[in-house]
């Protein structure tokens, strides 16, 4: 009997993406004017005592305000998934995530994956939006893993502006700030489970 193989388009499961610049000063200079007049919650993740995060958060409202931004990020997860993975994106329900890591209190986020279960699990593309200038702080690079020790990740590109795209469920973290201030945005599109 004759073997029927069908054609699978091949993809890169452990790339990532980004874009240089991809939000201008102008653009800056408003999410921070604007992301000022929302209040700051402790970040959590269940079962820590603060060992895994330290940081502080804010919700961006998906409003019209803000509409734009979610409009640009989910945009720039549409152009990584056609170039690497083809994942099948349909959805982006959570709110974007603003991060402030504070060197005062050494602000990290340990090895972690962007998924798990309930709402995460429909996750399969994270973006991090750097909004400090590198200058501005010391440590705090987001590394990504992919493969080999686990304290080998990758460093990825800093400054202000530059977009990392990534898998969700690619482990990654934030190395404690030492010195000032990180801030960041983070998004994640989704879409149905992996089959």
């Amino acid at each position: 009997m004759k073997e029927h193989v069908f054609p699978i388009k091949q993809n890169d499961p452990q790339a990532w993406y980004w874009f240089e610049n991809g939000f201008s000063k102008e653009e800056l200079d408003k999410i921070y004017a604007e992301v000022s007049e929302i209040p700051f919650q402790r970040a959590s993740v269940i079962s820590d005592d603060g060992k895994v995060r330290r940081s502080n958060i804010k919700w961006i409202p998906k409003s019209e305000q803000w509409a734009w931004l979610y409009e640009k990020l989910i945009d720039m997860a549409t152009e990584a998934n056609d170039a690497l993975w083809q994942f099948d994106l349909a959805t982006a329900p959570e709110q974007i995530q603003y991060t402030e890591y504070d060197a005062a209190e050494l602000g990290h986020y340990d090895w972690h994956q962007d998924i798990g279960p309930g709402q995460p699990s429909i996750r399969k593309v994270s973006l991090t939006v750097q909004l400090s200038e590198s200058f501005e702080y010391e440590g705090g690079d987001l590394q990504i893993w992919v493969g080999g020790e686990l304290n080998s990740g990758a460093n990825t590109p800093r400054g202000a502006g530059n977009v990392i795209v990534f898998p969700s469920y690619m482990p990654h973290r934030v190395a404690p700030v030492t010195r000032g201030i990180r801030r960041s945005f983070v998004l994640w599109v989704g879409g149905g489970h992996y089959k």
